[in-house]
């Protein structure tokens, strides 16, 4: 009688009668500012793909800021987390502001990230202009983890993709959730990440993809899941917003907000763009609810899109659980001449130890065969910090970039991980960039500042041992250097148990 009241209570409500809404097309919104600046340039560039790199934090929370200002018609927004605190109160805010002046928007949130937002949510929910969905939402809300009892299989599968689409005519996309520590507005955990700002034809087929979304079974109305919210919600949303305004790390976003040039630079033609042939890749929502066919799987699709390595490949990943059958074939490319190299977090770095603990399973069989193994240092000392490191870091910071860069010509960006949870059950996307402009700007970061941030892994008669340099001094860890007991623990039980599949 239990078990069924639980999972009567964590059953979902039917989709039945849910409005349907499709991205504005973009020529219809060719008349808006960001229509009129850009279509001379994308008339310059036909086919080809407008991309500038966003590689700094606050810099990339004023991009979005603005671009939501200078939305006209619509707002397509679609993230994993979005935490309630300095950075994602305001941004709400923006997504407010633009409804109130007209703009339509569509703001799609896994439900495992919106902790503390409920009562927000309902509230926008309700406003004539904005429509908020859930992606495998939680029915009972202060005990979600019954729902991992009842319905493991849908409540393990989640929603990882990140784009924020201004009038299918721009986007801002790649690895970061909303959040202060993602946006450096923090003293504390600082994640370090990569995002492109792109406009020309992958805008419309992102806007068609997050329509996919957006249309799946996955995405339910955030009315049929939260209570509704109060009358003066909103109002309290502003208050909260304009109280927030006074802190140290509000004071650093509104500074970068005042500073940033990107989206006013994109306005008046000044930003500078590279154009390249770019190509959206995108898992099927079906992922969502049930496995999906292997040909819909985004890993499939870059490996389509991406050329056979001749030269080099580089793997930047803040997880990286390569499993046999990838361990085997960066193997058989290192044996044949082919540079490869991986960056991903240290124990000390990581905020995930079982993750961790998958990868550490693949270092000796990776070295043995010439692959090159990074792990990049929890960076709490400024000093260490080099200037114009790009994604690689700032203080107290983890990566969690994820890049691939093919022989120097082929660059991919966005949010899949190369684990085996990116692969089987979280959504992911990204996009494939074939410019070696970009892509040798991604590798030269990696030469210049991998060895200054990162360990580098090697083997000695069978042992691993890590290589810190510090300005001209190598120091030699013969132990897993820089890790706590706690994460130590939590690494050792978790590589006993059989949980790789799910990392």
């Amino acid at each position: 009688m239990v078990l069924a009241a639980l999972l009567a209570g964590c059953s979902l409500p039917p989709l039945e009668g849910r409005h349907s809404s499709t991205a504005i097309p973009a020529s219809q919104t060719r008349d808006t500012p960001l229509g009129n600046i850009l279509a001379p340039q994308l008339s310059t560039h036909p086919g080809d793909t407008g991309i500038h790199l966003l590689f700094e934090p606050a810099e990339t929370f004023a991009a979005l800021t603005h671009l939501a200002r200078a939305a006209q018609q619509s707002l397509d927004l679609q993230y994993y987390i979005w935490f309630s605190d300095h950075s994602g109160t305001l941004l709400l805010r923006e997504l407010l502001h633009a409804a109130d002046r007209g703009v339509r928007v569509r703001l799609l949130l896994d439900d495992l990230g919106t902790r503390q937002l409920d009562t927000q949510l309902a509230a926008l929910h309700a406003h004539p202009n904005i429509e908020v969905r859930l992606f495998n939402p939680f029915t009972m809300r202060d005990v979600r983890w019954l729902s991992f009892l009842t319905d493991f299989n849908r409540a393990n599968r989640r929603l990882h993709n990140k784009v924020f689409i201004a009038d299918n005519q721009a986007l801002i996309s790649g690895g970061r959730n909303i959040g202060d520590s993602y946006f450096g507005a923090t003293d504390g955990f600082v994640f370090s990440d990569l995002d492109i700002l792109a406009v020309g034809p992958v805008v419309d087929d992102a806007s068609q993809g997050f329509d996919a979304y957006w249309q799946s079974g996955s995405a339910y109305p955030a009315d049929r899941i939260l209570p509704p919210a109060g009358k003066d919600t909103l109002k309290h949303l502003g208050e909260k917003a304009d109280a927030l305004l006074s802190s140290q790390e509000a004071r650093k976003l509104l500074a970068a907000v005042h500073d940033n040039h990107v989206v006013g630079g994109l306005l008046t033609g000044d930003l500078d763009l590279v154009w390249a042939p770019t190509t959206l890749v995108l898992d099927d929502p079906a992922k969502g609810l049930d496995p999906i066919a292997h040909e819909d799987l985004l890993t499939l699709a870059l490996r389509e899109e991406f050329a056979v390595p001749q030269e080099s490949l580089d793997i930047i990943s803040s997880f990286f659980v390569p499993g046999p059958t990838l361990t085997d074939a960066l193997g058989i490319l290192a044996r044949r001449g082919v540079r490869v190299r991986v960056l991903t977090n240290s124990l000390d770095a990581i905020d995930m130890p079982p993750v961790h603990a998958g990868y550490a399973r693949y270092r000796k069989p990776l070295l043995k065969s010439g692959v090159e193994l990074y792990e990049m240092r929890r960076l709490v000392d400024k000093g260490l910090r080099p200037e114009g490191i790009g994604f690689f870091g700032s203080p107290a910071t983890t990566l969690h970039a994820k890049a691939i860069v093919v022989d120097g010509k082929q660059l991919f960006i966005g949010s899949y991980n190369v684990d085996p949870r990116s692969i089987l059950f979280n959504t992911e996307m990204g996009f494939v960039i074939d410019s070696p402009e970009l892509a040798g700007k991604i590798s030269h970061i990696f030469d210049l500042h991998a060895p200054q941030i990162a360990y580098r892994v090697e083997l000695d008669g069978g042992q691993l041992r890590w290589m810190e340099q510090r300005d001209d001094e190598v120091i030699l860890h013969e132990q897993e250097p820089g890790i706590n007991v706690f994460k130590s623990i939590a690494a050792w039980l978790s590589s006993l148990l059989p949980i790789e599949w799910l990392l």
